[in-house]
């Protein structure tokens, strides 16, 4: 049995449903805070949270469970830097709960969803996993510690686990059934797309004088349906016994949020209207992957790299789900 925490957000429904789709058995445990019951398309629901370690025990007790993999936690850069002790308490605190126990039941293998903003400002483009990690934003400090206690527990008591670093995660499943839904939304594409569906709404630039092309942050765009597959890559390699490290994971190409906007324009065929903002604290101007070692050791890539493509899916899904 696979345990997925944080199983009915973004990444982790998707995950489940490839999971499923493939024959595993997983149960979901997610406190809903974030996620959506109906995008939980697995039988087995828990809701519970990481800070509660009864619900914790109860889980493991009652399934079985062999593999976790664990995407529950706060996700937002900005708001990290106002709510320190929220984040550290809940992507720390949770994190150290779930190792406790599974350290308890004997289970040893976990994947783990972390983030290219381990590697705070980048000293070089594309970024590999040797790059020093100094985390700008609290969000990246709270990923961050919680590899290195996987890291020491792997020491200590035998925890085999894969650390997966997503660049942005990006896009909707294929047949519409999965998207993005986060309350409030603070991911640009989302956001953007609001923006063509509603012409009352305005989608602000957080900064235009970064040492980019255009003065606007860049990043590198990953479609959730190729993180799921490479979470099953991960599980596949757990189960063959392959060693604890991290992975980058991205399509190993870059987009300024004004190419972005410019591409949500091409798609939808729709005016979007900008506004300039200041930079926000805690954001690097360049965040693009260097996914070769993923290729290399789990046998992935990512199979739609289009960021036509990936905005495609998110502009069906945004379509089917409006949101006032």
């Amino acid at each position: 049995m696979i345990l997925v925490t944080g199983g009915a957000g973004y990444v982790g429904s998707h995950c489940v449903r490839e999971l499923v789709g493939l024959g595993y058995e997983v149960v979901v445990l997610d406190n809903l805070s974030q996620g959506r019951r109906d995008a939980v398309l697995s039988q087995h629901f828990v809701e519970g949270d990481l800070l509660d370690a009864e619900a914790l025990h109860r889980t493991f007790t009652a399934y079985g469970i062999d593999v976790v993999l664990h995407f529950a936690g706060l996700i937002c850069v900005g708001e990290s830097m106002s709510e320190p002790e929220r984040y550290y308490a809940h992507n720390v605190g949770g994190t150290i709960n779930l190792l406790r126990e599974m350290n308890a039941q004997g289970v040893k293998k976990l994947i783990f969803s972390s983030s290219a903003a381990v590697y705070g400002e980048p000293e070089s483009a594309p970024i590999s996993e040797r790059h020093p990690r100094r985390p700008t934003s609290v969000y990246g400090r709270t990923k961050w510690i919680a590899e290195q206690i996987m890291e020491d527990c792997a020491q200590n008591s035998g925890l085999r686990y894969i650390a997966l670093r997503y660049f942005n995660a990006a896009g909707a499943s294929l047949d519409g059934r999965l998207g993005e839904t986060h309350c409030p939304e603070t991911h640009l594409i989302p956001l953007v797309l609001a923006a063509a569906l509603d012409p009352g709404r305005t989608i602000r630039v957080f900064g235009d004088d970064y040492d980019t092309p255009d003065g606007t942050c860049v990043r590198d765009y990953v479609h959730v349906v190729d993180l799921a597959a490479a979470h099953v890559a991960a599980v596949r390699a757990l189960e063959r016994g392959h060693p604890v490290g991290a992975y980058n994971l991205g399509s190993m190409r870059g987009f300024s949020v004004r190419e972005v906007i410019d591409v949500c324009r091409r798609v939808t065929g729709r005016p979007i209207s900008v506004d300039e903002a200041p930079r926000r604290p805690g954001d690097p101007p360049i965040l693009v992957a260097d996914a070769t070692r993923a290729g290399e050791d789990l046998g992935w890539a990512a199979e739609i790299p289009s960021l036509d493509e990936i905005v495609r899916s998110a502009w069906s899904w945004t379509l089917a789900h409006p949101r006032g």
